[in-house]
């Protein structure tokens, strides 16, 4: 059985392209795997966000999980800020990662592009990414295309210490898949679906009512020829839809595009498969709003298995490093 590890930061609503790219796996890997699903709320910090905010955030991201099937007694669903190890560890990896590679990190220079003030922690997460997945002695990472550099990186620390200090951690692969992985903003289909860069009707929120899903769809950008066919680098915009109406319904998406007359059928077709797809999700995170003592609970239970695990994982790590045992 392998180990998986994965997270999600609650720094906004979680949508589509966390629902396709990665909430639907780790549903399907927890029946198989010894998996480890973590709701990373001191990544949000890396950003302005409120006290308040992220806290109902964190809670409200932990109640979708368990809304889209997650279930506490087959994997370990915990916040990553409810185990100490993780900050500990990443302090070890800083001192293993250079700054040179960090700075080359894509998402970091996309993100600190054209502004004056920049938090040092937007430059160095990736490594208290690293620690997030190093401490679970994970063999694979279900990710998203845009997390590839990242998981590199990852990789790369974990050998650079191995090699340094004698064998430490599990060097992890990482699991992208084919269909679904970079689901596009409905606006903007050259960019990435993402809470924190998306305008209201680019992005399909997993709260979205069926109403609001069908108008964002009616209004999702197309292209200027009728065609509809699969070409992501000339028909963004009906590729990404194709795209969607796929990983909804386990298909592929140029198979799909012969038997779609018009733009407009394609746009109904995806806004009717993904409403159907979060119907019950809906309804499962509205019980749960009402009850938070149940995700509470859930949080406290996953906390105490992940730290059985970390705790180990970093005190290997310490003494390997050359620190002193207590």
């Amino acid at each position: 059985m392998a180990r998986v590890f994965s997270g999600i930061q609650p720094s906004g609503t979680l949508h589509l392209g966390n629902y396709l790219g990665a909430l639907q796996r780790f549903v399907q890997r927890q029946e198989v795997d010894d998996a480890y699903y973590c709701i990373v709320d001191l990544h949000a910090l890396t950003l302005e966000i409120s006290p308040e905010v992220l806290r109902q955030a964190t809670i409200d991201t932990a109640a979708l999980f368990l809304a889209a099937g997650i279930d506490p007694d087959r994997c370990v669903l915990f916040v990553q800020g409810h185990v100490p190890e993780h900050t500990q560890l990443a302090w070890l990896l800083e001192c293993t990662a250079s700054y040179g590679e960090l700075q080359r990190m894509t998402q970091f220079k996309d993100k600190a592009q054209g502004r004056d003030q920049v938090r040092s922690s937007l430059l160095t997460y990736p490594v208290l990414m690293a620690a997030d997945v190093l401490l679970y002695d994970t063999n694979i990472v279900p990710v998203g295309d845009d997390q590839r550099q990242h998981l590199e990186l990852t990789r790369n620390l974990a050998e650079r210490f191995n090699h340094r200090y004698g064998k430490t951690f599990v060097v992890p692969e990482m699991d992208i898949p084919e269909i679904g992985a970079r689901i596009m903003d409905l606006q903007v289909p050259t960019k990435k679906m993402s809470k924190s860069t998306s305008s209201p009707q680019g992005l399909i929120a997993l709260s979205d009512t069926p109403a609001e899903i069908e108008r964002k769809f009616r209004r999702a950008v197309t292209d200027s020829e009728t065609e509809v066919r699969y070409d992501p680098e000339h028909k963004p915009g009906v590729s990404n839809l194709l795209e969607i109406l796929a990983a909804a319904n386990g298909a592929d998406p140029a198979g799909l595009a012969p038997g779609i007359a018009s733009y407009g059928e394609l746009k109904q077709a995806a806004a009717d498969a993904v409403i159907e797809l979060f119907a019950p999700v809906r309804e499962r995170y509205a019980e749960l709003a009402a009850d938070p003592g149940t995700v509470a609970a859930a949080l406290r239970k996953g906390a105490e298995k992940a730290e059985a695990i970390a705790a180990p994982t970093l005190e290997r790590a310490q003494r390997a490093i050359g620190l002193l045992s207590t």
